[in-house]
């Protein structure tokens, strides 16, 4: 089993599930910002070891077939236990958040289930939104949180989350973003980092 884990593509699917799982330990203690720049640098890990992983020869099935899996279940941490979690934290941990955490980990259980099964419809096209969207916009939004007060802004995200996961189930073809699409992710992750680091630092 560690044989597989030492495989390049493998190390940085398991560096980004290291990143989720930061995420997620700072959104309990209700650090959201580090909590956000935990998930986004998630997210960049998770475009990077497809990357790798096509660039990469001499990889057997087995390989391929461990990755794959090893990725659908990161997936499923860091694009649907994180906002979960992110959810309920934001909202004091309230029953009234409850089933929304359930909606966001059945959906992206639902969604990977179902892309491992039949995967893209083309080349470049997903069936529904693919989850990694969720949180990029997500941290976007994060960053005008401080505009209104806690209460109102935890039904925003609540609402927020609930339409993303609509989008992430419809039967609607979205691009997959690749290419020269990873250089404008590194900029935002980059940026972002950044902005929330300040934020932090400046105590806004």
């Amino acid at each position: 089993m560690i044989s597989f884990a030492r495989d390049l593509p493998n190390v940085c699917s398991l560096a980004g599930l290291l990143c989720a799982v930061v995420g997620i330990y700072f959104a309990i203690l209700g650090s959201f910002r580090v909590a956000i720049v935990g998930v986004l640098w998630a997210v960049l890990f998770d475009w990077a070891d497809g990357i790798i992983a096509r660039k990469i020869t001499g990889r057997t099935d087995e390989q391929r077939a461990f990755g794959g899996q090893l990725d659908s279940l990161i997936d499923i941490v860091s694009f649907g236990v994180f906002p979960a979690v992110f959810l309920l934290s934001y909202g004091k941990f309230s029953p009234w958040f409850l089933p929304g955490a359930f909606l966001i980990v059945g959906a992206s259980a639902i969604r990977l289930s179902y892309f491992n099964i039949f995967g893209l419809r083309c080349d470049n096209t997903y069936v529904g939104l693919a989850l990694d969207n969720n949180v990029i916009v997500l941290a976007f939004v994060f960053l005008f949180e401080g505009f209104v007060n806690q209460t109102v802004f935890s039904i925003v995200l609540y609402g927020m989350l609930m339409v993303f996961l609509v989008f992430n189930l419809a039967p609607i073809q979205t691009p997959k973003f690749a290419g020269k699409w990873f250089y404008a992710l590194v900029i935002y992750t980059l940026a972002l980092t950044g902005i929330y680091g300040w934020m932090e630092w400046i105590n806004v």
